[in-house]
């Protein structure tokens, strides 16, 4: 993938993110595709990626995805972004987060998302859900 398909299929990846669409942001993942957050057990397959992605947006209803930069070199990519949104979903205390992290993208033949590795700081995330920005 050239450097202006990347950015444009980061920017569609973002804008389905911030659509609150989990199947259209889930056709950005290969139908094995996977997403790993923070050395967590990886969510195997489209299904369950996009189940992934529809729990942030229903913790998170208001939620905006910004892209903050996405570079790439081969099949792989990186994709920094910063997530903001008020946890008012189930079981949500009401809290706004703001927090920072990129993905570290493998990508099929097809230029779909092979595998991504998700990362951010989970301990400012958990405090930020209790206490709030």
């Amino acid at each position: 993938m050239n450097p202006q398909e990347l950015s444009a299929f980061a920017q569609r990846y973002t804008d389905a993110w911030n659509a609150h669409d989990s199947a259209s942001s889930a056709t950005c993942y290969a139908e094995d595709g996977s997403l790993a957050i923070n050395g967590g057990e990886p969510a195997e397959g489209r299904s369950a990626v996009q189940a992934v992605m529809q729990g942030f947006h229903d913790a998170f209803p208001d939620a905006v995805l910004t892209m903050d930069a996405v570079r790439g070199a081969g099949n792989r990519a990186v994709f920094l972004w910063t997530y903001e949104g008020t946890n008012t979903g189930p079981g949500g205390k009401g809290n706004r987060v703001r927090f920072s992290g990129w993905e570290a993208w493998t990508l099929s033949p097809s230029g779909l998302v092979q595998r991504s590795l998700g990362n951010f700081d989970q301990d400012e995330y958990e405090r930020q859900l209790a206490e709030g920005v």
